[in-house]
């Protein structure tokens, strides 16, 4: 039996990687700051008695630590952390007020990624097996506009998984860099633009689970969206800065509340 621990589980992507495991028999941590969300979340997968909740902000890093250790403890070792939570919001640089909402973004996006793995690393030592799960995003592959927060932090998960990736090598851990496209979660509904290749969280979290179990190092799903990304990239600056200066902003968080 697997055991998965999740963090951001209580919607979207990770409730529906929360439900990939979970149907395949896994005991699942699932961690989130909502825990009715979690609570039901729980009682819709199989096996609920498998799972246990905590409802967690990842920011709060000694909160984060309990919850590993508990689940660790619980589970009697770990297969699988997939370091999931996420938040997005429009930002502008001449806007101060911006200003906490990057801070917020980095932190929950970037350090809250290596705070999730601290704690399971010495564990997969041990075992000289396990899985560490970083979710970047085709937004770090370039930056795009009025979205710089989140381009950014992204850009620095899969640099950081990377550097993980070479750390570790050896140990018997496998880091797995996953970069979605466009998934249709609360945090992608507010896009005021199109979205291409468009996937349901639940094809998305299939195709990501084939990826992890496999081991794989770096993997855009879906794979179409990944081609664009390696289209994009070999744009030179001043073609790409022609073809993305119109592009529309992703809404500030003062125009969503």
């Amino acid at each position: 039996m697997q055991r998965v621990f999740i963090t951001g589980a209580s919607s979207g992507i990770g409730a529906a990687l929360a439900m990939q495991y979970a149907r395949a028999g896994a005991s699942v941590g699932l961690l989130g700051r909502r825990g009715d969300a979690l609570a039901a979340l729980r009682a819709t997968l199989p096996n609920p008695h498998l799972h246990r909740t905590y409802a967690v902000d990842v920011r709060d890093h000694a909160a984060l630590h309990a919850a590993a250790t508990d689940f660790l403890t619980h589970a009697g070792g770990i297969d699988i952390v997939i370091a999931n939570a996420g938040i997005s919001h429009g930002t502008l640089t001449e806007r101060l007020d911006d200003l906490p909402v990057f801070a917020d973004i980095v932190a929950t996006n970037v350090t809250a990624t290596v705070a999730t793995f601290a704690p399971f690393i010495a564990a997969m030592r041990t075992q000289r097996a396990g899985r560490l799960v970083g979710i970047g995003s085709v937004a770090g592959i370039r930056g795009l506009p009025g979205a710089g927060a989140y381009s950014a932090s992204k850009a620095a998960v899969m640099a950081y998984c990377e550097s993980l990736r070479v750390e570790l090598r050896g140990s018997g851990i496998r880091i797995v860099t996953i970069a979605p496209g466009y998934i249709d979660t609360p945090m992608t509904r507010h896009n005021p633009y199109p979205m291409p290749f468009l996937l349901a969280p639940g094809v998305f979290a299939a195709r990501a689970a084939r990826a992890i179990d496999a081991g794989t190092s770096y993997r855009v799903i879906p794979w179409q969206m990944g081609f664009v990304a390696k289209l994009l990239r070999l744009l030179p600056n001043a073609l790409y800065d022609l073809a993305f200066a119109r592009a529309p902003h992703k809404p500030r968080k003062s125009s969503q509340s």
